[in-house]
């Protein structure tokens, strides 16, 4: 492409999977042509209580160096892939105050018209994996932005991974690792969000 897609990954993870599953999609998303930022959202948790868990505070230390997101690399980006563990079926708090920070530009028209997408994980099979990524999913329509999913556009990876609003990781309270059905899953929906913005941003700028 001549103008390479900009694709903002933008996530919140406390112990890791969430941030894999960035990690693989933003380096996908590159690989494709885009032009890339891995971006974390601010932690809303006490110190007391990341540090009461190994996990959250191993994460918390080794992502310390993710840029943390703005709301101008929302407005920056053409496409932009939000991804959250599942807390109730929902969203994270942490994702959801970031959301709730993209008002200015949404009075301002500067969310519509991009490509949005997202993935999540949670500790068990049916633990919210597909209503989290719906709920998330109800402000982008309120963005006036573009919903790219992947489907079964590849039934090769996604009859394997069974979740056509995005990807998704049962973590199995963390014994069970990102495999390869998570990553051609996020690589594929990868592709595909840049597949789409490209050709709506071709589309626009004719």
């Amino acid at each position: 492409m001549s103008t390479p897609v900009k694709v903002a990954v933008i996530y919140y993870s406390s112990t890791g999977f969430s941030a894999e599953i960035a990690k693989e999609i933003g380096e996908a998303a590159q690989k494709a042509g885009a032009e890339v930022r891995l971006l974390k959202v601010a932690e809303l948790a006490p110190e007391a209580a990341i540090a009461s868990n190994e996990a959250w505070a191993a994460h918390a230390a080794a992502s310390a160096g993710i840029p943390v997101a703005t709301p101008a690399d929302v407005e920056w980006a053409d496409a932009v892939i939000f991804g959250s563990p599942t807390r109730f079926g929902n969203v994270s708090s942490q994702l959801k105050q970031f959301i709730d920070m993209l008002g200015g530009l949404w009075a301002q028209g500067k969310l519509a018209n991009k490509v949005y997408s997202g993935f999540t994980s949670a500790t068990t099979a049916h633990g919210g994996l597909e209503s989290t990524l719906l709920a998330l999913y109800n402000s982008i329509h309120h963005f006036g932005g573009l919903i790219v999913s992947p489907g079964y556009t590849d039934p090769g990876v996604k009859f394997v991974d069974g979740n056509p609003y995005g990807t998704s990781h049962v973590s199995a309270q963390g014994e069970n690792p990102i495999g390869e059905a998570t990553r051609n899953s996020a690589r594929h929906q990868a592709e595909r969000v840049v597949q789409i913005a490209a050709t709506l941003k071709a589309g626009f700028a004719a």
